[in-house]
Order: C-alpha cells, then structure tokens, then sequence
C-alpha cells in the first residue's frame, strides 16, 4: 500500500515541504532509506544522514532548518519522534487488519463472537468461549471452553489459552503464549513420590496488557492468577500459579516468579530476575536483571544481585569486591609484617 507525502501529513497534522506527491510504501532508518521509503529525524546526531538518504520522505521537528538542499521530502511535525511513532502504529493496524474466519479451523456451536473477527486456519475455539469485538485470532491457536476474551485483542499464531481463562480489552498476546496451563502443585509422600495437587483456578488478565512470545502464565490452584492492567510481560517469561502482578509493571525476559508472590504497580523488573514465592513486592520497586529476591520489597527499593541488596550499597560493594585480589595481597603483606615483629 502506497501513501503520498499529502496524506501522511494530514495523518500526522504536519506541513510538506518538497513534493506532496511523492509515494512511499515501506519504513526505514534514515541511515537506510531507499526510493520508496519513509524515515524520521529526531537525534541531531543523526543529521548527516538527511543529506544522503535516499528515502523519499523524511519527517523532521518543525524548528528544523536544513544547512543546504536535501533530495528528500520533509514532512515537519511537532516532535518527530512520537510523529513516526504514530505512523508505526497506523502502519501496522493496516498491516493486521484482517477479517473473516478461515478454513480449516473450528468453532463450537455454542461459542459466540463480535464483528471484525479473523479466525485463522487451523485455530479452535471451545465451548461457550465469548470473544469480543476486532478480535485477530492467528492460525494455530487454541482456546479452551469458558475462555471470555474482550474487545481489540490480536493473539498471534501458536497461543494456547486454556479453559476458564479471562482477558481483558487492548490486549496482545505473541505467539506460543500459554495462558492457563496447570500450576507447578505436587504434594510428595513418605516414600519419595508425588501427587499432583489438582489446578482448578484460573488466569484473568485486566485491559491493555501485552504479553511476549513463549511467556508461560499458570492458572491457579484456586482463585486466579492476576495480571492487571497495563503490564507489559516480555518474551519467555514465567509466572506460576496464584502471582498477582500490579498495574503497569513492566517485567523483561527470561524472568520466573514463583507461586502467589504478588508484586505491586509501576514496577520495573530486568531480565532473568528470579522472585521467590509467597512475597510481597511493593510499588515502584526496581530490581536489575539478573538479580535474586528471596524477601519482601518495600515501595520503591531499586535492589541488585543475588541474594538483592540495595541497588546503591550493591554498587559500593562492588567496587571492593573487584579489587579484592589487591585488597587480599595488601592484606597478606600486612601480615607478614606483622609476624615478623
């Protein structure tokens, strides 16, 4: 699909300068950008780039003033950067704009569904499943009986949500997503064997959420599992049965979280952080990746390594564990010199 320089400014209520007719079908950075494609200017550090892009649109900060003529079309906007960002997402809500239901795949009688909805091949859907309106449903995917998924909500090839499962509006799901399967319950006997604890609570996840490829949340033993609204989950992350994770708390990958901790709201959490379970993590807590909780995080502690500590202590203690090699040697001298009187 091809937009002329005109239309993307009045997507974008900003003003052209050069030719209003000029097409582009295609995004690019401006380092990049070829005959056909769009790119921005917003870090002066890449102002040289204007001056040899071959792209054929470029949008720029309205105060903006170029040194001497450029071959490409300027697009000036407020700020450059939300402006492409905008584009970004007009872009892509054409680019996933399907509809209609595919064959092969299958749908229970007894399941209902909004307009808009794409249903792609090979996917199912159980049971008294409701689904919402503009739902994007990719090919592969499979949702359990009971499921109720909300409006606007994209779920990308390869997800399987499991029955009893609730989702909220806004929501996106990449693909191998796995919403609801069983919670890691074993009850071990006198002989060294394990009996499976029966899972027979659920997962709900609140409105605007956006859950990364392979992510794994559990449903719970009884209860739910809580994801509430605006978190962000990156890919390949592990959230066990009975977790409650607060609003807008953004979690990187490769993170695991045991059994019914709860973290609070607006917290930040690196990559490959492990949090034990039947914690408290309070609001606005910030842990850096690879760190270690085995405790109860008060509102707004920035903690680092394992077992965390305070994110400023751990940074002082660093400094002496580094050197301590040096130290050790200083130490062993001190000594020697001591023992020989």
């Amino acid at each position: 699909m091809k937009f002329t320089a005109a239309q993307i400014a009045e997507i974008l209520e900003g003003t052209v300068e050069g030719n209003p007719e000029v097409e582009v079908s295609e995004l690019a950075k401006i380092e990049e950008g070829s005959k056909g494609s769009l790119t921005f200017l917003s870090n002066p550090k890449y102002t040289s780039f204007l001056y040899t892009t071959n792209a054929s649109i470029t949008i720029v900060n309205s105060d903006f003033e170029i040194d001497h003529p450029v071959n490409t079309t300027l697009i000036k906007v407020k700020d450059a950067y939300k402006a492409f960002s905008t584009l970004l997402e007009y872009y892509n809500q054409i680019k996933l704009n399907k509809a209609g239901i595919e064959q092969p795949s299958h749908i229970c009688d007894t399941a209902k569904y909004g307009e808009g909805l794409y249903f792609g091949s090979f996917s199912y859907m159980g049971e008294n499943v409701i689904v919402g309106e503009n739902v994007k449903i990719y090919p592969n995917v499979y949702i359990g009986d009971n499921v109720r998924i909300g409006d606007n909500v994209t779920v990308f090839a390869g997800v399987k949500i499991y029955s009893e499962s609730l989702i909220g509006n806004n929501c996106t799901i990449h693909s191998g997503a796995v919403i609801g399967a069983d919670g890691f319950g074993f009850s071990p006997g006198d002989t060294g064997e394990y009996s499976k604890v029966p899972q027979i609570g659920n997962v709900i996840i609140e409105d605007n959420v956006d859950i990364g490829a392979v992510t794994t949340i559990d449903r719970a033993t009884l209860g739910s599992t809580i994801i509430r609204q605006g978190v962000k989950l990156d890919n390949h992350i592990q959230i066990a049965h009975n977790v409650e994770i607060g609003e807008n708390t953004a979690i990187a990958a490769q993170t695991g979280i045991a059994g019914s901790t709860k973290i609070g709201k607006n917290c930040l959490i690196g990559g490959q952080v492990g949090i034990a379970g039947h914690l408290s993590i309070g609001n606005r807590v910030k842990i850096q990746a690879q760190s270690g909780i085995g405790r109860d995080i008060k509102d707004d502690e920035k903690l680092q390594g394992t077992p965390a500590i305070g994110y400023s202590e751990y940074n002082k203690s660093y400094i002496h564990f580094k050197n301590l090699p040096e130290t050790m040697k200083t130490i062993h001298q001190l000594e020697k010199k001591i023992n020989n009187g």
